[in-house]
Parts: C-alpha cells; structure tokens; sequence
C-alpha cells in the first residue's frame, strides 16, 4: 500500500505546494496529490495550480499572517521556477 510519503516523492511537486493547494481546495494532502498530478497534464493546469497559491497568498496577506504570507511566496517562485509554464512573475 502506498502512503502519503510515497506518493509525494513520486509526485512533480513539494510538500509545500501540495499543502498550499490542500488548504486552497479544504481537501487532504494525498487528494491534493491525485489534483497537482492531473492537472498538471490538463491544458491551463499550471496557471490553475498557481492561482491556487496565489490566492492562499492574497488571503494571508489580508489578514496579516505575514509567516504564512513569506511562507506562500517562496512557494510560489520554487512553483514558478520548477515549472517552466508557470507565468513568471518578478520577485
């Protein structure tokens, strides 16, 4: 039986970006998981993933979780980075 462990170093994505698209859809991590993977071979995956985090990111700087806020951008430019589809945003 695969765990949650296996399935994400199997997986195009981290820990962080899983948990940042758990949270955004309120599902678990290995749900979050079987998301990430299909829609990454989806047409416009990539750009639903990243408004996914953010959108996470908007919503804790409005409400000044600045841990989570730093948090979110990191994720977002190791997605940007690791994902040559992603739109590239400025830091």
């Amino acid at each position: 039986m695969l765990t949650y462990k296996d399935c994400l170093e199997m997986c195009d994505f981290t820990k962080d970006e899983i948990k940042a698209i758990a949270d955004h859809e309120h599902i678990s991590g290995m749900a979050a998981i079987l998301l990430a993977e299909e829609l990454l071979h989806e047409k416009g995956g990539i750009f639903k993933i990243q408004r996914m985090i953010m959108d996470d990111l908007e919503e804790a700087l409005e409400g000044h979780d600045c841990g989570r806020a730093g948090q979110l951008k990191e994720v977002l430019y190791h997605f940007i980075e690791s994902h040559p589809d992603a739109l590239h945003l400025d830091r």
